[in-house]
């Protein structure tokens, strides 16, 4: 549906580099990154706000690079919602439907939209009134009143408290799934891709830096990077000792030995480990999981439901806080930590 090849912008302090990216119709993709990285601006290429100053743009098969926004059939959501402050709700959501010929037509189709995502009742208050949540529902509901083939959402949520946040998150599946639409999604917040996307795109300093399906990006990033940003916080220097039909025992920098599912033999790697992949208990068990490293905790700390602890050997691990309790952990126990093969991702 979205075909973007080496597209390049300059804008003097910030620049798109070399963009190549493809998203698949009926996908919900997710552009994810740090603040900065460009991913508005990216979101405003495809939409045609700008022009890029070498690649090409595709929507549906058709070249739009250099067609303004309103030919290419695209939906926008913004941050702010953006929506006319002296217009009613109702007046909002048709003023894209304007340019159609049939006044009838855009009644019915304004009325299904407002039944279909619940907000009828607010068709005649003006946005200053709503709530964010709701002013949010009408952004959505204006977009895609046009029937867009491409609906880009930029950072969507981000303004919202928790609760109206997930509620809407739901809402957004709802739209991709009835109405098939494509969509493409900026955020930084992870939680949020991993709920939402399809596919995700990691983009940092104007560049995409890697592509794929939530569980690549999140349990094998490319480099170490992105293992940072996406939240491995286990990230272990080491070498290739050996490897047996696949599984590689690296010896990393803090002493210690651990076994990896790997094609690599020798030489320097990094290895990536999830904090919530490592088991803690008291004694040494008897378990499938190649890796069991003895430890002592140096600091726990409360995050809702869950509780960080690391451990003295670099090692970081996420356990629930009934886990914690059930093992009546403290700082300065000694325990261990269990984890499978298959849970190290090595890179070089």
């Amino acid at each position: 549906m979205i075909k973007i090849k080496s597209v390049y912008k300059d804008w003097k302090d910030f620049c798109l580099k070399d963009i190549n990216l493809e998203v698949k119709k009926g996908e919900y993709f997710v552009i994810l990154g740090p603040t900065g990285a460009g991913k508005t601006l990216l979101l405003e290429t495809i939409a045609g706000f700008y022009f890029p100053d070498s690649g090409e743009v595709w929507i549906d098969g058709h070249d739009v690079t250099n067609l303004p926004p309103e030919r290419r059939r695209i939906g926008f959501i913004y941050q702010d919602y953006s929506l006319f402050p002296h217009l009613t709700v109702e007046e909002n959501i048709e003023f894209g439907l304007k340019l159609r010929k049939s006044s009838d037509t855009n009644r019915k189709r304004m009325k299904e939209i407002m039944d279909w995502l619940s907000i009828v009742h607010l068709a005649h208050r003006y946005p200053g009134t709503l709530s964010g949540g709701e002013q949010q529902k009408v952004a959505i509901a204006r977009a895609i009143a046009i029937e867009p083939s491409v609906l880009l959402l930029d950072e969507p949520l981000s303004a919202l408290d928790l609760r109206t946040r997930d509620y809407l998150r739901e809402e957004l599946k709802r739209v991709k799934l009835e109405l098939g639409i494509t969509m493409v999604h900026v955020t930084h917040d992870q939680t949020e891709a991993m709920v939402l996307a399809d596919r995700i795109a990691v983009m940092m300093r104007g560049q995409i830096m890697q592509a794929g399906t939530p569980y690549e990006i999140f349990n094998k990033p490319q480099n170490e990077e992105i293992a940072d940003f996406v939240g491995v916080e286990n990230i272990l220097s080491g070498i290739v000792r050996n490897n047996k039909n696949g599984i590689a025992e690296i010896e990393v920098d803090m002493g210690y030995n651990i076994f990896a599912v790997s094609d690599y033999h020798a030489g320097t790697v990094k290895a990536f480990i999830r904090p919530e992949d490592i088991i803690l208990s008291e004694k040494r068990e008897e378990s499938s999981a190649r890796n069991v490293i003895s430890a002592k905790i140096e600091e726990m700390s409360d995050m809702g439901p869950l509780t960080r602890v690391r451990m003295n050997n670099s090692l970081v691990a996420l356990i629930t806080k009934q886990s914690r309790e059930s093992l009546g952990l403290r700082k300065g126990d000694e325990i261990y930590a269990t984890f499978k093969a298959t849970s190290v991702h090595v890179v070089r």
